[in-house]
């Protein structure tokens, strides 16, 4: 899981992340907002500041802390000395491990079974070994490729994959690789990750800081500068409200930058011609 992906119209409110599918964290991460999810699936180590509420199942790896209440429609697995300083409600089974502190007790209407539930990785390896038993391969190649695959170049409603050792504030979003975001979506912070690709019609109160590559599509809102080793592309109709500074930058028409452009490597202007194919102008500045 080393690409960050943020999939079609998930939202960062004041408290929470909202999203319409389902939520997967990697070990060691920070994430100081609560979660509103299908369903929720935390590594070892893993710090969630708020509530967590999905309608699916719930997984919580070792050692991890949640701030907050803990809710599910469906069943819970805690493993050991996970800690919740809310409640924890389940509407199905819960499955637990020992030394789980839960401040604000517990209610489960299904079954309750003391027991290291299966990590999180082993988990995730053992649906997928069911899959192939079952003969689905092509179900088994599209997980692959949405989980682990560095070079997602489009997506839709899948998981929200967190990498390890992400921290996520109102202040920052920090992943230690690529980050993959989706259509519709409304984010919070100054992102730092190694490239990005953002989808259409995103809006992100914060900047963009990145060594590689940074391409935005169409339509999005940038409240923030954009500062780049790489190449930066922003297609038709995009904002950015700050500066850009980047190797070079290549930039639709109807783009709006209301801060100053640098770029070693040249401004290039895409305009659309009569026949609805691009032509390029090359502006290059001595800065």
């Amino acid at each position: 899981m080393k690409t960050f992906v943020i999939p079609d119209n998930t939202k960062m409110e004041e408290r929470n992340i909202v999203l319409d599918g389902d939520i997967i964290i990697g070990n060691h991460s920070d994430i100081r907002y609560g979660l509103i999810a299908n369903s929720a699936i935390l590594g070892e180590r893993v710090e969630v500041s708020g509530d967590i509420k999905t309608i699916s199942d719930i997984r919580i790896d070792i050692w991890s802390h949640i701030g907050g209440t803990v809710r599910t429609k469906e069943n819970a697995y805690i493993g050991e000395f996970v800690s919740i300083d809310g409640k924890l409600v389940v509407k199905g089974d819960l499955d637990i491990g020992n030394d789980v502190k839960i401040k604000g007790g517990f209610e489960a209407k299904g079954w309750i079974v003391v027991r290291n539930p299966v990590p999180v990785i082993a988990y995730l390896f053992l649906y997928l070994t069911e899959l192939l038993r079952m003969g689905k391969d092509e179900e088994v190649e599209k997980a692959l490729n949405e989980l682990f695959d560095e070079e997602v170049e489009t997506i839709g409603n899948v998981a929200m994959i967190i990498p390890n050792g992400s921290k996520i504030s109102m202040d920052s979003i920090r992943v230690p690789s690529k980050t993959v975001i989706g259509n519709n979506c409304r984010l919070v912070g100054n992102i730092r990750t190694t490239s990005l690709d953002m989808a259409n019609d995103t809006t992100l109160y914060g900047s963009i800081r990145t060594m590689n590559t940074v391409n935005l599509g169409e339509n999005n809102i940038i409240h923030g500068n954009i500062v780049s080793r790489g190449d930066v592309y922003i297609d038709k109709g995009t904002h950015v409200l700050g500066e850009i500074n980047a190797n070079s930058i290549k930039i639709h028409e109807t783009a709006r930058v209301d801060g100053v452009m640098r770029a070693n490597g040249g401004i290039v202007f895409e305009r659309e011609g009569e026949d609805g194919l691009s032509d390029n102008e090359l502006m290059t500045l001595d800065i």
